[in-house]
């Protein structure tokens, strides 16, 4: 394989945006060297098959839209209520919709993942490490609601990512007086997070 990593991450780059406007029917190694704007054959050299560029397009979108850390740590220096939550949600909105083509990529990929084998198990486990890292960092920032907290406050915002970014008429009025997506966020987080962190056992007992 060539070894020039510029290249290659204008080349997933390139197949992200084939995957989220073409479906993953529509990408093939043409159409990402179309996309990128380099000769025929390009993408070949670089990935060993379609597997291997999906596996690839699923590392760079966790980079494409993972959090600034300037904003992480911003927002880490609040109090640990569900205020906070709510503004790390508006973010994760915020990042979806300014990067929508990444975000239905993502959605492909699991449209793709149910009928490719390896890819499943792939992808499946991107997923859960996502979702237990969600976990992980909710305990180590002390943020209030535990890990049932994240589990169901995840499945929230995938829903209602993948319907304001596909069927957006979905949800355009569906609760009067709140907007989409902002408010609609701030419902979700005052109806599963709780108000403020628990205190620890070890706090509660030198009470």
């Amino acid at each position: 394989m060539v070894a020039n990593p510029e290249r290659r991450t204008a080349l997933v780059d390139a197949g992200v945006e084939v995957l989220a406007r073409e479906g993953a029917r529509g990408l093939t190694f043409r159409a990402v060297d179309a996309q990128a704007g380099v000769p025929v054959g390009t993408a070949s050299n670089y990935f060993g098959g379609r597997d291997d560029l999906l596996r690839q397009i699923d590392a760079r979108l966790h980079i494409r839209l993972a959090p600034d850390p300037a904003i992480v740590a911003e927002l880490l220096a609040r109090p640990r209520d569900r205020s906070l939550v709510a503004a790390f949600m508006h973010d994760l909105m915020a990042r979806a919709t300014g990067d929508r083509t990444s975000w239905l990529a993502l959605l492909e990929m699991r449209l793709e993942a149910t009928r490719r084998p390896g890819l499943l198990a792939s992808y499946t486990a991107s997923v859960r490490g996502d979702l237990v890292e969600g976990m992980e960092f909710q305990r180590a920032a002390g943020l209030p609601g535990g890990d049932e907290t994240v589990a169901v406050l995840y499945l929230a915002m995938l829903g209602l990512i993948l319907e304001h970014l596909t069927l957006p008429g979905v949800l355009d009025g569906v609760l009067p007086g709140v907007s989409v997506p902002d408010g609609l966020v701030e419902r979700i987080v005052a109806t599963i997070v709780p108000e403020a962190a628990e205190k620890r056992v070890g706090e509660r007992t030198q009470e």
